[in-house]
């Protein structure tokens, strides 16, 4: 990105090139591309440097701010990051009341990230067991047939993963043991070591030929 700078104040933020007037004179977009630093920043265009953006699943990120620094001749990008809520929240109208939802008449609410978490977690152990519903099937229509052992200890195992994983999500009291959850542990060598407790599942190689 490139920035419009006069009398030291920023006019414009340029995100891709374009023609350009700059006192009276037109200048072709070819110029962002063609021209050296030094030549921009002689009609007055600057580099912008990107900044740091928060991470989208825990924080919200605000607009960018830009400022010139003009002893460096470049245009520094800012943004402020506030963590999302951990727990849920009362939705609320514009006069601060709460909002009512109209068909059950109850309180609406904002989930927090403890909520929206657990609610994945339970869609995942769904989608991990219900690959073996054609086993159930096959038993109802066929009384003499059997849903697998090993079928049956794994399908347990999940259901555990899936309680054990919003138990830590409950037990999370603060931003930082939340984000610990999703963190791998690693090697020295960087390699995994441990896969975080969110991703962490029992793995299904033992039941793999009833998988549907």
């Amino acid at each position: 990105m490139w920035a419009y700078i006069k009398d030291n104040k920023i006019q414009e933020i340029i995100s891709r090139p374009k023609d350009m007037v700059v006192d009276d004179v037109r200048h072709s977009r070819r110029i962002f591309t063609a021209w050296t630093w030094d030549e921009l920043n002689a009609i007055g265009i600057y580099t912008v440097e990107p900044g740091t953006k928060g991470d989208n699943r825990f924080e919200i990120t605000s607009n960018p701010t830009y400022t010139f620094d003009s002893s460096n001749k470049k245009v520094t990008t800012k943004y402020t990051t506030t963590d999302k809520k951990l727990d849920d929240t009362e939705a609320k109208n514009e006069d601060g009341s709460n909002m009512i939802n109209p068909i059950t008449g109850e309180k609406e609410m904002i989930y927090g990230l403890k909520t929206l978490a657990k609610n994945q977690c339970k869609t995942t152990a769904h989608n991990l067991i219900k690959r073996f519903g054609w086993l159930v099937q096959r038993v109802t229509m066929d009384s003499s047939a059997t849903i697998p052992s090993a079928v049956t200890t794994y399908c347990a195992a999940i259901r555990k993963d899936c309680d054990d994983i919003c138990t830590a999500i409950d037990n999370a009291s603060d931003m930082d043991s939340f984000k610990a959850l999703y963190a791998n542990e690693l090697n020295s060598d960087g390699t995994i070591k441990t896969v975080n407790r969110i991703n962490r599942w029992t793995t299904d190689t033992t039941v793999i030929d009833y998988i549907r």
